[in-house]
C-alpha cells in the first residue's frame, strides 16, 4: 500500500514538480490549490502525510493546520513556504507542524525530512494492547473473545479492530478518517452510517443504557471518543 501525500500548494509550476519527483520515489500524490477543500478532502481520505503551503488563497495554510489538528494530532505535517523568517517558523511550529522548510529547497533534504517523518509516525503508532477491561465489560482482541451487559459473545473481526483503536486511543477524538484508515484501509470506504452502526452495537453490548452511553460518545462531525473515568 503505497503512502499517501496530500500537497496543498496553489503555486502550478512547484506543485506539478513535486508531485513528478514524489510519484518517481514511489509515493501516491493527491494535490489542491484550493485551501477551501483541504479540510473536506483530508475528512473523505486517508493521507500520511501533508505538505502544506502557508499562503494559500482566501484561507492561511497556518489556519488549515490548526483546524486539521483539531481532526488528526498525529498526521505529519510540513510546512512548505517563502515565509522564511525565525517567527514565522516559530508560529508555523506553534500551530502544530512537525517541519517547516522554506522555499526554495532542496529536493534530497525534502524527500529525507519525508522518511524521518513517517518513521516516526509509524513508531508513535506501534503501541497495542491484547485485552482490556472497562466497567464490567472486557474485550481480547487476539481471540475475540468478549464479555458485555448480557454476557460472553464473539466480536467480528471489524468489531474488534475499531473497539481496540478507540481503547488505545481513550479519551482522544478518533476521526472517521483514522477509522478508515486503521480498520478498513482506504481503497475500501464504508458509509458513515456503517462506522455509526457499530458504535450503536458496542453501546449495545458494553453500555448499561445504550442510550446514555457513559464509554462510547459520538463527536459531531468529527468522530468517536472512548471515555473512562478520569480520562
Amino acid at each position: 500500500m503505497a503512502i499517501r501525500i496530500f500537497l496543498v500548494e496553489d503555486e502550478a509550476s512547484i506543485s506539478a514538480a513535486l508531485k513528478l519527483n514524489l510519484e518517481l520515489e514511489g509515493y501516491e500524490v493527491v494535490c489542491t490549490d484550493d485551501g477551501k477543500k483541504v479540510l473536506k478532502m483530508f475528512k473523505e481520505q486517508h493521507f500520511d502525510i501533508i505538505l502544506l503551503d502557508i499562503m494559500l488563497p482566501e484561507i492561511s495554510g497556518l489556519d488549515l493546520c490548526e483546524q486539521i489538528r483539531l481532526i488528526n494530532v498525529d498526521i505529519p505535517i510540513i510546512f512548505l513556504t517563502a515565509k522564511d523568517t525565525s517567527s514565522d517558523k516559530i508560529l508555523g511550529l506553534k500551530k502544530g507542524a512537525d517541519d517547516y522548510i522554506t522555499k526554495p529547497f532542496n529536493l534530497e533534504e525534502l524527500l529525507l525530512r519525508i522518511q524521518i517523518l513517517l518513521k516516526r509516525s509509524k513508531n508513535n503508532t506501534s503501541t497495542s494492547i491484547d485485552s482490556f477491561e472497562f466497567g464490567k465489560n472486557s474485550a481480547n482482541f487476539k481471540t475475540f473473545e468478549a464479555i458485555g451487559q448480557q454476557g460472553e459473545f464473539k466480536l467480528t473481526k471489524k468489531e474488534a479492530m475499531l473497539l481496540k483503536m478507540l481503547i488505545e486511543h481513550r479519551g482522544e477524538v478518533v476521526s472517521r478518517q483514522q477509522i478508515l484508515q486503521n480498520v478498513w484501509g482506504y481503497d475500501v470506504y464504508p458509509s458513515t452510517r456503517t462506522i455509526d452502526n457499530f458504535i450503536l452495537s458496542f453501546r449495545k453490548y458494553f453500555e448499561e443504557n445504550p442510550k446514555i452511553p457513559n464509554f462510547f460518545h459520538s463527536v459531531r462531525g468529527v468522530g468517536y471518543k472512548f471515555v473512562l473515568e478520569g480520562t
